[in-house]
């Protein structure tokens, strides 16, 4: 992630992308730590990342969490590299909690989206059947989320319309859905702005 994003939210900064005059500066070589520009905040290299405020090396955690994401048991990770169970779980928990971060500084951002598709795919793992509904810009072939359940339902609808309602501009919408109850009611409250008439009761 872009530090900038962490440190200063101000995308409209003047300078920022440009080499020498961007919105972070070097506040101190030796401690690896950045300041802000615009807000004259202090922040590590490693924040906003997995390996912020931990004691073990990078290294270390970037081969263990790999290990677990490709299926490896904790047993495994614990005799490899010599960690404890908690501290492995820890590690994954972390990187879960890291993930979604990425997605909601990059993308979740309000854009003019164009014509959107959206559709729920019924998947079949070992453990039987889920639901995994996705959102894409048919423009530019960008995902904006996606969502899975157990039931094609409407809160699952409602999570992923709420999802590209975050990415959206408040602009004019013009919706269509295949005839799913669901896609209809799911529409009215994430995009729904209420506006006061100014009067009372």
């Amino acid at each position: 992630m872009d530090p900038a994003t962490i440190c200063c939210p101000n995308l409209a900064y003047p300078a920022r992308g440009q080499s020498g005059q961007g919105p972070i500066g070097i506040h101190s070589r030796q401690d690896r730590r950045f300041i802000g520009t615009p807000c004259r905040t202090t922040f590590s290299a490693t924040t906003g990342t997995v390996f912020d405020r931990l004691r073990t090396a990078a290294a270390t955690v970037g081969l263990v969490v790999p290990v677990r994401a490709y299926g490896g048991p904790v047993h495994a990770s614990v005799a490899a590299f010599g960690c404890d169970e908690c501290t492995v779980a820890a590690w994954w928990a972390r990187a879960g909690q890291q993930r979604p971060a990425v997605p909601e500084a990059l993308v979740e951002r309000p854009r003019a989206l164009g014509q959107v598709h959206a559709d729920e795919l019924r998947v079949t793992n070992q453990g039987g059947i889920v639901w995994r509904a996705l959102a894409m810009m048919v423009t530019t072939r960008v995902g904006l989320g996606g969502e899975g359940s157990e039931r094609r339902a409407l809160p699952l609808i409602r999570r992923l319309l709420e999802r590209g309602r975050r990415c959206a501009a408040c602009r004019p919408l013009w919706v269509c859905t295949d005839g799913l109850g669901s896609s209809s009611r799911a529409l009215r409250a994430p995009w729904r702005n209420p506006v006061p008439p100014g009067q009372g009761g």
